[in-house]
C-alpha cells in the first residue's frame, strides 16, 4: 500500500502513530469495492451482476465510502504493525485508539492517527556490582524433628475415643448446636446437626472451642459466649450469644511410632527409619539451596529496578491486575462477579484492593521487563543437550527417572517454559558473578517458606 507513516514517542510507553494514504490508493480501493458489489449486490428490477455503478454510487456513495475508509485503514494498520519492531507494535491488551474520524474524500490523501502503548523502550545502566545480603539458614535436629512429626501427622489414624474420654484439644468433635433466646428456648433456624470439627483450630461460627473441651460424649450444655465489637464475624460483634451444645461423637488422632516401620509405610523405598532420615535432610537441604537462589534472584532485580527507573504503560499494569483479580476469583472457586460481591460484604472494593496491589505488581512487572530486555540483550540460547541436562537434573531432585520428566514436559508449551527457565536461570547466574553475596539474617527453616502459599 502507498502509505507515509510517522511514530511519535509519547510518555509511559505510549506512541502515537500518523498515518497519510494517497488519493490514488483511495480511488483504487473505492473502484474495487465497487466492482465487487454491482457483481454481488440485488436491486430490483436489475439482474444479479447487471447493476450499474452509478445507480449504486446513488443508493449507497456514503455507505460506500465508510466501507472503503475502514477497509483501508485497517489494511494500512496491518502492514505498519507487520513490520514494526516490538517498540513500535501495539501490546496484546492495547487496542490502538482514535480520537477522531479522519475526513474521508475520494479526490484527497487520506490522515489519521492512532495512540497505543508499546513495550516499554528501557536504556539500562547499572545492572550488577550489587551487595546482596543472603539469609543464613541451618537444618538441625529441630528442623528434622519437626519434618518427622509431619510425616507422623499425614500417617495418623483416626479412633474413637472412649465413652468415659474428656475432649481435649487435637480431638476431632461432632457436635449439635444451636441459638436459644432469654427463656432458653430454640431460636428457629439456628439449629446445625452433626458438626464436625478438630478441638483447638477455632474452625466453628461460635468459637466454642474452650467450651467443648473437657466434656464428653453424650453430654450437653447451655453456654453463654460474649463477642468483642471488633470481632471478625460481623453478625456477632458486639454480641452475647447463649447457645447449647451437645457433642454427639468424639475422636482421637492416633500417631504412628518413629520406626522403620513408618518409614516403609511412606514408602517402600525406605529400609530403615535412617533411609528415611537421610532423604528428608537431603530434599530439605534441596529446598533450601532453590528457596535461596530464588531470593538471590528477586534481591539483585530489585536491585536492578531501584537503579534503573522508568515508566510502565498502563495497559500492562492494568492487565497483571485484572489477572491477580480472575486467579484470586478462582482461588475463592467462584467467577468475578461473585468475588466482588464478596468483597463489597467485607467492606472493601475491587478499586481499593486493585489500589492495594498495584506497587507490587508494578515492580514484578518492570522484573519482567528487565529480564526480557537482557535475555534479547544477550542473546542467551539453549540448546538440546542444555535441556537433556536440566531434565536428569529435575529427575535426579525428584527422585525419579528422567524419562518420566520427558513425559511431563511433552507438553511442548511446558517444554516452551523449561527453556525460558534455563535462559533466565543463565542469565541470573551472569549477573551474580559480579556481585557480591553476604551473610543475611540466621533464618530458621520454616520460616523461610512461611509465606508461601
Amino acid at each position: 500500500m502507498n502509505l507515509n507513516k510517522q511514530i511519535t514517542k509519547l510518555d509511559k510507553s505510549r506512541v502515537q502513530l500518523d498515518i497519510t494514504i494517497g488519493k490514488e490508493e483511495i480511488n483504487k480501493s473505492y473502484q474495487e469495492l465497487l466492482q465487487k458489489y454491482s457483481k454481488t449486490i440485488q436491486i430490483p428490477g436489475f439482474r444479479k451482476g447487471k447493476v450499474p455503478v452509478s445507480l449504486l454510487e446513488q443508493k449507497y456513495g456514503e455507505s460506500l465510502k465508510g466501507d472503503v475508509a475502514g477497509d483501508i485503514i485497517e489494511k494500512a494498520l496491518g502492514e505498519v504493525f507487520e513490520s514494526a519492531n516490538e517498540f513500535e507494535r501495539p501490546l496484546p491488551y492495547s487496542q490502538p485508539a482514535m480520537d477522531k474520524a479522519p475526513d474521508f474524500a475520494l479526490d484527497k490523501d487520506l490522515s489519521f492517527s492512532v495512540t497505543y502503548d508499546v513495550f516499554p523502550e528501557v536504556k539500562l545502566g547499572t545492572i550488577d556490582g550489587f551487595k546482596l545480603e543472603v539469609p543464613q539458614v541451618a537444618i538441625g535436629d529441630a528442623e528434622m524433628k519437626e519434618e518427622l512429626e509431619a510425616i507422623r501427622e499425614r500417617n495418623a489414624i483416626v479412633v474413637d475415643c472412649n465413652d468415659g474420654d474428656k475432649a481435649k484439644k487435637d480431638n476431632i468433635a461432632t457436635v449439635s448446636y444451636s441459638e436459644l433466646d432469654e427463656s432458653g428456648k430454640v431460636i428457629a433456624g439456628t439449629e446445625r446437626q452433626d458438626f464436625v470439627f478438630t478441638l483447638g483450630t477455632g474452625q466453628n461460627i461460635y468459637k466454642f472451642d474452650d467450651e467443648v473441651i473437657g466434656m464428653k460424649k453424650g453430654e450437653s450444655k447451655d453456654i453463654t459466649k460474649s463477642y468483642a465489637a471488633d470481632f471478625e464475624d460481623k453478625e456477632l460483634a458486639g454480641k452475647t450469644k447463649r447457645l447449647s451444645v451437645s457433642l454427639t461423637a468424639l475422636k482421637a488422632r492416633k500417631l504412628p511410632d518413629l520406626d522403620d516401620e513408618l518409614a516403609q509405610d511412606v514408602n517402600e523405598k525406605y529400609k530403615t527409619l535412617d533411609d528415611l532420615k537421610a532423604d528428608i535432610k537431603k530434599n530439605m537441604e534441596t529446598a533450601v539451596e532453590n528457596k535461596l537462589k530464588e531470593i538471590k534472584n528477586n534481591l539483585l532485580l530489585e536491585k536492578i529496578v531501584e537503579k534503573n527507573a522508568f515508566d510502565l504503560p498502563e495497559s500492562m499494569v492494568g492487565a497483571e491486575l485484572e489477572s491477580r483479580w480472575q486467579m484470586l476469583a478462582q482461588r475463592f472457586r467462584t467467577d468475578v462477579a461473585q468475588l466482588e460481591k464478596l468483597i463489597v460484604a467485607s467492606g472493601q472494593s475491587k478499586e481499593s484492593m486493585l489500589g492495594d496491589w498495584r506497587a507490587e505488581a508494578e515492580k514484578m512487572l518492570k522484573s519482567r521487563v528487565i529480564v526480557e530486555l537482557l535475555l534479547k540483550e544477550r542473546a542467551i540460547a539453549v540448546t538440546p543437550e542444555d535441556v537433556e541436562a536440566e531434565y536428569a537434573r529435575i529427575a535426579e531432585g525428584a527422585g525419579i527417572s528422567a524419562e518420566e520428566v520427558k513425559k511431563h514436559y511433552a507438553d511442548p508449551r511446558r517444554k516452551e517454559y523449561l527453556i525460558d527457565d534455563i535462559k533466565e536461570q543463565r542469565l541470573y547466574g551472569q549477573l551474580l558473578e559480579k556481585c557480591t553475596l553476604a551473610k543475611g539474617a540466621k533464618t530458621a527453616f520454616a520460616d523461610l517458606f512461611k509465606n508461601e502459599q
